[in-house]
């Protein structure tokens, strides 16, 4: 299928119970921060929060992930969460990630998230539906 592959982005700001005991964030947090970017960019940029997914009987779950970190974050940094959908399959979407410090504009982290679409009743991979594949060609 064909993607415009567009970008949204979230602002975030770093927290203190982000931080580890080597004083940057640790690295189990960037995953949240992609979450709770694509949380916001589904109801905000796609118009489909995630509330509608549950409604029809749909869920998300994270097949793999790959996150190569290239500069460490701190407490007070404000971040750029940009992601885009850069490929859909029958099940599945691969969701591409970097982060910003958005003070600098260097590049902190970047990577992928493979997410499948389930039904929540039975935990299995389900097609994803066509008013959602056209909803996320944008």
């Amino acid at each position: 299928m064909k993607l415009n592959k567009t970008r949204f982005e979230t602002i975030l700001q770093i927290r203190p119970d982000d931080i580890d005991m080597n004083q940057h964030v640790h690295s189990s947090r960037y995953i949240d921060y992609v979450l709770a970017a694509r949380y916001d960019q589904m109801e905000r940029c796609y118009k489909m929060p995630m509330q509608e997914f549950v409604e029809n009987g749909f869920a998300w779950v994270i097949k793999s992930s790959l996150i190569e970190y290239k500069r460490p974050l701190v407490l007070g940094d404000e971040i750029s969460v940009q992601t885009y959908i850069d490929e859909m399959q029958k099940d599945s979407v691969v969701v591409h990630f970097e982060i910003f410090k958005t003070k600098t504009k260097k590049l902190a982290c970047a990577g992928t998230f493979n997410y499948t679409m389930v039904d929540p009743k039975t935990g299995r991979a389900t097609q994803i539906p066509d008013w959602i594949v056209e909803r996320y060609s944008i």
